[in-house]
């Protein structure tokens, strides 16, 4: 059964190299709608510039590749803060829990919500506002599972529920996620000197049916030329598809002797379906995995020209990861808390700030 898995996974690998040729074209860019979805939560990946699609563990990976959810060892709750492009007013609060199941599964939900604040109803006739304010809302659920097949393949399969809403117009929609890692060793097969320090992941994102909104918002009242009678007149909505994505990420581990130290390097290609790929970068330090320190770089190119920018979030990342332990259950199992932050570059506005914490039992 390893065998035919192992098998399996390279043969993935190998058809999905030609996808990147395939998927998007320059007339598409920029049509996608729900583009939150594209937008990293959590501070620890988000640090790392998401260039650990193959090595992320526990909830973030429900962003990156759902499969690192197979590594929760038993039960896992995070939380972050993200202040997104400083100066523009918009808040995003991520909330996640995951529970092994049985020998092998573990089962995980993540709620990201973006909120703009107060804005200024306006009006043809009052263009200045002064009637009221509204408040946009972003919520997406998602409901994942994630197992483990041998030592070295992990899986997963995540649900995403999609609402954007104002006073008067809303959109609901469903996109699904699936992600496969690979872990293995090269070199001296010591596991004690160089264990599982190689990993391959594949994943596929947001795809699912086009969304549309609805709403009181898409009528108007009028009445007809010369006549007394009033009418209620309704605009069409036009749909707009999910801006699906294509993750292929690598990842080395080096640890000395005592594993003490731990230097991680991470690469991903990420191709999008209605924007520009990216290629992100990330090199992460770790002391007794009580102290990380990481930092990342992400590239664009390709699709839509000079023309058209496919995402304000490229440049340097950095962020850093302080964990303690609360306690011991069994010889090597600890009740761990963290807390992370990460800063992305921006351009315009003034960066992303994320704090987070997470408790591990």
């Amino acid at each position: 059964m390893r065998r035919v898995l192992r098998i399996s996974f390279i043969a993935l690998i190998s058809s999905v190299f030609v996808i990147p040729t395939m998927g998007g074209n320059a007339d598409r860019a920029g049509q996608a709608g729900a583009t939150e979805l594209l937008i990293n939560p959590w501070a620890r990946s988000a640090g790392f510039g998401s260039a650990n699609s193959s090595s992320v563990r526990g909830l973030e990976a429900q962003f990156l590749n759902v499969a690192g959810l197979a590594y929760t060892s038993k039960t896992e709750v995070l939380f972050t803060n993200t202040q997104w492009l400083v100066g523009s007013g918009v808040m995003i609060n991520s909330f996640g829990l995951s529970q092994k199941i049985g020998e092998a599964g573990v089962i995980g939900v993540g709620i990201m919500n973006m909120n703009f604040g107060e804005i200024d109803i306006t009006t043809s006739e009052l263009p200045e506002g002064g009637v009221g304010t509204f408040s946009p809302n972003f919520l997406n659920i998602g409901i994942s599972y994630a197992k483990t097949f041998s030592n070295s393949i992990n899986g997963g399969i995540t649900v995403r529920i999609i609402n954007q809403n104002i006073s008067n117009l809303s959109a609901t929609g469903v996109a699904f996620d699936a992600g496969i890692t690979y872990t293995t060793t090269l070199g001296n097969r010591d596991k004690e000197k160089n264990r599982d320090n190689v990993q391959f992941g594949i994943s596929l994102k947001n795809v699912g049916p086009p969304m549309k909104f609805s709403g009181d918002g898409l009528s108007v009242r009028g009445s007809l030329p010369g006549s007394d009678n009033s009418l209620t007149l309704e605009y069409r909505s036009a749909k707009y598809e999910m801006p699906s994505s294509l993750n292929i990420g690598v990842s080395y581990h080096w640890r000395n002797t005592t594993l003490q130290h731990r230097i991680t390097g991470a690469g991903n290609f990420t191709s999008n379906s209605f924007s520009k790929d990216q290629l992100n970068f990330g090199v992460e330090y770790s002391f007794k995995d009580m102290l990380m320190l990481r930092g990342g770089y992400v590239l664009q190119f390709g699709k839509g020209g000079q023309d058209i920018a496919g995402s304000a979030l490229t440049g340097p990342t950095a962020g850093a990861t302080v964990e303690v332990a609360l306690g011991k259950k069994g010889a090597d199992k600890k009740t761990k808390l963290g807390f992370d932050y990460s800063y992305r570059l921006t351009n315009p506005f003034a960066g992303v700030h994320a704090i987070g914490i997470r408790l591990a039992l």
